[in-house]
């Protein structure tokens, strides 16, 4: 065995609410931004496929969480649908979300597989929009009474919780670059949305500390590294403003508490500060995390800006720099994204270097293929060598930061079943297992079994 791992190691998957649960408009659940967003434009969904049915994880828990068993899981990632749990947004808990969620966690425990449980995954109720969403204190209130709520009901489970899943993503998709509803272009309005998130985030963890529960609270992050073109002083300026933009805007204030001066300066120089007030510098700084999970795709390759800012554009990051396709660059042809596996070692040990090392994990890794039948074998099973490889060469380097004193504790792929993905549906696969849309069956990839191999190896 070239690969060996701690016996301790988190071997497992990752998923959401909104995109296995299904039963959208079910069992109590009131409307998402989703439902909404679909019903009203369906043609921005790949082939018309919204969010009613996605993986039907709400009918078939018992059969997943089996087969989570039968490759290999020690531990398994999902969210709490706020919609479902609190129809009203706040308020007193729908009986039928209380009774699945406590189901379904101990259907996990019964198969010994720990619950990595996440609060908020995109899925705002249609009626926390109408107030503003994340541009609304009141709404910042109302999470961290649903987040209290959680605390409360699944505690005595649950000891993994984590407060959002790459918060970044709302505010690009909805308020920056119109691939999310309620799909606006406006900086400031952005700059609010991932403030409040933020205020959100440390107010679920007050929350969580008050409650004098034993286990641990984070956040996890979509830490994807910005790598200049050259060493050229232009092109090391720009990879630094994408780093503040795209990762350092989250990663500081949830690890250290704060906000980097350099980004705060930045901002305010250009008049897209979000309003503060006094008294959110301390819950900021009371609501650094336990835990950080690390969602890892692709590198973001950056250059210095070949032209002019037009000045009557809507300021955006993209004023500071360009994108730069590196030659010779490896890539998924499927998703269109560079497979870059050194990165994921350099986030471990800039966490290592730059934030205290804080325990950490590989919350999200995986490669989404289109037109995944074509790898059908003879005997129906999916032989997907490309995942395996992908995942093993990701997993070679975070062995390397490891024994280089990263504290990295695990790795969870995304996914477990191949799961519906926002406005692209079905159109890539990313599970250990295929998802028969048309009669639900569930069938176990390569990629599964040679999985379940590791996880019971402890390496490879």
């Amino acid at each position: 065995m070239q690969f060996r791992f701690p016996d301790t190691f988190w071997w497992g998957s990752a998923s959401s609410a909104p995109q296995a649960e299904g039963a959208s408009l079910q069992g109590g659940k009131a409307p998402t931004i989703w439902d909404h967003w679909f019903a009203i434009e369906p043609n921005r969904f790949h082939q018309q496929v919204g969010p009613a049915d996605t993986s039907t994880f709400y009918q078939h828990f018992r059969d997943d969480i089996a087969l989570m068993q039968e490759i290999g899981h020690n531990s398994f990632r999902t969210s709490i649908s706020w919609a479902r749990l609190l129809p009203q947004g706040r308020g007193e808990p729908n009986p039928e979300a209380v009774r699945f969620y406590h189901a379904m966690l101990d259907e996990l425990l019964a198969r010994g597989i720990t619950p990595f449980i996440n609060l908020f995954h995109f899925d705002m109720p249609m009626s926390m929009q109408e107030q503003g969403g994340w541009e609304s204190r009141e709404v910042v209130d109302a999470f961290a009474e649903f987040a209290a709520t959680c605390f409360r009901l699944f505690g005595g489970k649950v000891k993994h919780w984590f407060t959002f899943n790459e918060p970044i993503v709302p505010v690009e998709g909805g308020y920056l670059y119109d691939f999310h509803y309620p799909n606006v272009v406006d900086f400031r309005r952005a700059a609010t949305v991932a403030y409040h998130t933020m205020l959100a985030h440390a107010k679920a963890v007050q929350a969580y500390r008050a409650q004098g529960q034993d286990g641990q609270i984070g956040i996890i992050l979509n830490l994807t590294p910005s790598y200049p073109r050259s060493q050229h002083p232009a092109d090391l300026k720009a990879a630094n403003i994408a780093d503040l933009f795209f990762n350092r805007s989250f990663l500081d204030p949830a690890v250290k508490g704060e906000y980097p001066t350099e980004l705060v300066a930045l901002l305010r120089e250009y008049d897209q500060l979000p309003a503060s007030e006094p008294e959110d510098r301390a819950l900021l700084a009371a609501g650094k995390v336990d835990l950080l999970g690390v969602n890892y795709y692709q590198p973001r390759r950056v250059k210095a800006r070949s032209n002019a800012v037009n000045p009557a554009s809507p300021f955006m990051p993209e004023w500071f720099f360009d994108y730069y396709e590196m030659p010779g660059r490896k890539m998924n042809p499927h998703r269109g994204w560079e497979i870059y596996e050194k990165g994921i070692y350099d986030i471990l040990v800039n966490l290592r270097d730059h934030y205290g090392n804080i325990p950490c994990f590989i919350s999200e890794n995986g490669m989404g293929v289109e037109g995944e039948e074509k790898f059908l074998g003879e005997q129906g099973q999916i032989q997907d060598d490309y995942r395996i490889a992908f995942i093993r060469d990701h997993l070679s380097w975070v062995h390397k930061g490891i024994g280089e004193g990263c504290q990295c504790l695990g790795y969870h792929l995304w996914t477990f079943v191949d799961n519906w993905s926002w406005s692209n549906a079905y159109k890539n696969r990313y599970g250990f297992v295929r998802l028969d849309l048309a009669t639900g069956e569930r069938r176990i990839k390569k990629s599964g079994e040679w999985f379940a191999d590791v996880s019971r190896n402890g390496g490879f």
